[in-house]
């Protein structure tokens, strides 16, 4: 039945006087307006532009969909930069910590005057604290090559420096939300999160200064690099802006001179989101005499391949994993990371949703490491915030195995959220999480938008 304009303009009048914020306004279907709709969390594994492309011709599911990254601030001039490798480029996730990755590894060889793995992993920390304070890649080199500690500071390592553990003391995160099926930048807010005097004070061995311009090689240079990046399966999504990041620091750090008077080369290399796909790498890369491993992008690949690597005697620096438990992990001093634990994204996500003041949450999570790490961690914060566990739920799905393998059923769960009368479901996975939420809408869930 439709409305003349007259009775419309004078429904949507009443509904504003009396500030009725429910469904019934502008409708003459009272039953939808007793449904309890459902606001959708994400998080860096799905916060992102390609994101949405998951759903097909479901992507309008996503808006009104909001979470947390790792995100700090990025310059116009960075941007560009990133742009001018791949003028494509739609996100920017990770983007910077790659960058700050492949830098700080170039800076560390220099400083070690060799490409010995041990005696790089040894400058590591030490590069982000206590020197002189430098923030492009030539000024930095040119330090290091006069045998001067530096402290830099980037893109992604703003405040602090690193941990002893050998990553972030202190993070920046963003709050996201998806309009249009696109991520209103409009609406980003950003909050700091970690403590400065986490940041490592230990003294690096002193640095050896470069002997002119070009060196006999028994330091080991060329530095070679390799990639261990996501270039297919689930975390695909999030490859171009890693790619992107890695690439410009490259250019850069070559167009600065080099390091120990030779370009660096970089060997690109896939994890696949797939440990058996990384670890095929991992001993390519190793026999091609690769010096740094620039990856996994996926928490659990690391945690999976970091054995191979630590016997191999290389250095794994990854640029996005955010499992907490990582860092206590034995590495022995060989792993690295520019993305903050998600001991400090779970403080952000769970205010985020707490903002919105929803009495009961559902956690679902991928089960891996990175997603019951995370899932975990926002359970705590909750709890600490006084949602008790009868108005929370937590839920778990076994990722696809590979590209090849049937497509997440969470069916049963959706139903179990649905029967819970949740009004907040928090989704924690990857490019396959998309599935959660198209089978959260077959079984009746009201996304709200």
């Amino acid at each position: 039945m439709f409305k003349s304009r007259a009775s419309r303009a004078a429904t949507l009048a009443a509904c504003a006087t009396f500030l009725l914020a429910t469904s019934a306004c502008g409708t003459e279907e009272p039953e939808e307006a007793a449904t309890q709709q459902v606001r959708l969390y994400g998080t860096d594994g799905n916060m992102l532009n390609s994101y949405p492309a998951e759903l097909k011709d479901r992507a309008g599911l996503v808006d009104g969909m909001k979470g947390t990254t790792p995100l700090t601030p990025l310059p116009e001039d960075f941007k560009n930069r990133l742009r001018s490798v791949d003028p494509k480029l739609g996100d920017f996730l990770y983007s910077a910590e790659a960058y700050d990755a492949v830098v700080i590894s170039a800076i560390a060889a220099q400083l070690a005057g060799s490409t010995d793995p041990a005696a790089i992993a040894k400058q590591i920390v030490g590069v982000t604290n206590d020197g002189q304070r430098c923030e492009r890649v030539a000024e930095c080199l040119t330090l290091a090559r006069a045998g001067r500690d530096v402290e830099y500071r980037s893109v992604s390592l703003t405040r602090a420096g690193f941990t002893d553990a050998g990553e972030p003391s202190t993070a920046s995160y963003g709050t996201l939300h998806f309009d249009g099926q696109r991520l209103n930048d409009g609406k980003t807010e950003f909050v700091g999160a970690g403590d400065e005097s986490a940041a490592s004070t230990k003294a690096p061995p002193k640095a050896k200064k470069q002997r002119g311009d070009q060196n006999d090689r028994s330091d080991g240079s060329p530095l070679v690099l390799g990639g261990l990046l996501s270039q297919t399966g689930d975390l695909a999504l999030a490859y171009p802006p890693i790619s992107a990041g890695t690439k410009l620091a490259i250019r850069e750090i070559n167009a600065a001179g080099g390091v120990l008077g030779e370009p660096v080369v970089w060997i690109d290399g896939d994890d696949g989101t797939n440990p058996a796909v990384a670890k095929a790498t991992v001993a390519r890369h190793v026999a091609q005499k690769v010096h740094v491993i620039i990856g996994a992008s996926a928490s659990g690949i690391s945690r999976a391949v970091l054995p191979d690597v630590v016997r191999a005697g290389k250095v794994l620096f990854s640029p996005s994993n955010t499992d907490a438990s990582l860092t206590e992990l034995d590495d022995d001093g060989l792993y690295f990371r520019t993305a903050p634990p998600d001991s400090l994204q779970g403080r952000a996500l769970a205010d985020v949703i707490l903002r919105d003041g929803p009495q009961k949450i559902a956690i679902v999570a991928r089960k891996d490491s990175y997603g019951e790490g995370l899932q975990g961690t926002v359970r705590a914060e909750l709890e600490r915030a006084g949602i008790g566990g009868d108005r929370l739920k937590l839920l778990t799905y076994d990722p696809p195995a590979d590209a090849k393998a049937n497509p997440v059923d969470f069916g049963a769960g959706a139903k179990e959220i649905k029967d819970f009368g949740a009004e907040a479901v928090l989704v924690i996975g990857f490019a396959e999480s998309a599935q959660v939420i198209r089978a959260l809408a077959d079984a009746g869930v009201q996304i709200r938008h």
